[in-house]
């Protein structure tokens, strides 16, 4: 009738987030969720944690920084969705800071234009005011800023 759950000392449990983290970069909330999930005391909680920033497995300006680059350079995000995604997550303002500065301009620039121009051939409305909405609407939904947007939507579709 009752779930049982697995227990962990707080060497296990440490062990198991230390592996967590080494798989891929965590935030803090991230970490706390997990060891919420392992049904840790916040005595134990707040004891793993430190022990994590001791040994440098979890640094929240390593993974704003690497967070920022993977969703631009994989999915092709843009700024505002990235800096929203970090917000999210509870991360420093310097951090979120320093985490856009990994995004360069030419490279942001030239990526905006090659995912436009890539929704723009799988857009098969022939009308051009539909066209430039879904279009808009593509670049606004991976979080690129307003003027981009709208001056990219024009450069491409002229009505």
């Amino acid at each position: 009738m009752f779930k049982t759950h697995k227990t962990y000392t707080v060497a296990e449990a440490t062990q198991k987030l230390m592996n967590y983290c080494v798989y891929r970069e965590r935030c803090h909330k991230e970490v706390e969720k997990k060891l919420d999930e392992l049904r840790m005391i916040p005595e134990a909680k707040a004891q793993i944690i430190n022990k994590l920033l001791q040994e440098d497995f979890l640094n929240e300006e390593r993974f704003a920084k690497s967070f920022a680059r993977g969703k631009f350079r994989i999915k092709k995000w843009g700024k505002i969705r990235i800096l929203r995604e970090l917000k999210q997550r509870d991360i420093s303002k310097y951090n979120i800071t320093s985490a856009m500065e990994e995004i360069d301009e030419n490279e942001y620039l030239k990526t905006l234009d090659e995912t436009a121009r890539k929704k723009l051939t799988l857009i098969p409305d022939k009308n051009p005011a539909k066209r430039k909405k879904k279009l808009a609407d593509h670049l606004f939904y991976k979080g690129y800023e307003s003027p981009l947007v709208y001056e990219k939507v024009h450069e491409l579709i002229t009505s």
